[in-house]
């Protein structure tokens, strides 16, 4: 039994320091399925739209939920939230409209957009609506582009910039 502890003991330390070494050098690793799945990099690129970034959730009621429910993970962000990477999909003077049917930027459909009633554990998903609203100049709508499944900008509106920790690129994925 002593030598399960001990590697056990080791494992941990090598992960630990393993995630500290990519923590700092920009290292991000994407486990959900907001975006592909895979390693990525942070970059001091400016917040575009098309652009993957990795931002804190503002603290506030809805995102306390989402925490409460799984949906975010608790991390490092002010109010204990976990970091969130999403795709950029509107930014300033974009025109959205968030709607039963799904999302529209600038008059396009956006695809897999369309916002579930509930969760996987049948509780209902919080309802953010809106029709023809022109983004501000520091307002962004982040959301996945390769699910329906995502907790996203159809369901908590546009972020202020300010949120973004910075842009992120794909190293590699799955």
């Amino acid at each position: 039994m002593t030598r399960v502890i001990k590697y056990a003991t080791w494992t941990a330390a090598v992960c630990l320091v393993l995630a500290g070494i990519a923590g700092s050098t920009g290292i991000r690793i994407n486990t959900t399925v907001s975006i592909p799945r895979g390693i990525y990099i942070t970059s001091g690129e400016p917040v575009e739209t098309g652009a993957y970034v990795i931002f804190c959730p503002p603290d506030n009621a809805l995102f306390a939920e989402a925490r409460t429910r799984g949906y975010i993970g608790a991390g490092y962000c002010p109010g204990n939230y976990g970091y969130i990477m999403k795709k950029v999909l509107a930014a300033k003077n974009d025109v959205v409209s968030v709607t039963d049917q799904g999302v529209l930027v600038n008059g396009h459909e956006v695809p897999l957009s369309r916002p579930l009633l509930a969760d996987g554990a049948n509780r209902p998903m919080p309802h953010y609506r809106i029709a023809g609203y022109t983004l501000a100049d520091r307002q962004l709508l982040l959301m996945s582009d390769v699910t329906g499944l995502s907790f996203d900008g159809r369901y908590f509106g546009p972020v202020d910039i300010g949120h973004i920790k910075s842009v992120i690129h794909p190293v590699i994925t799955w």
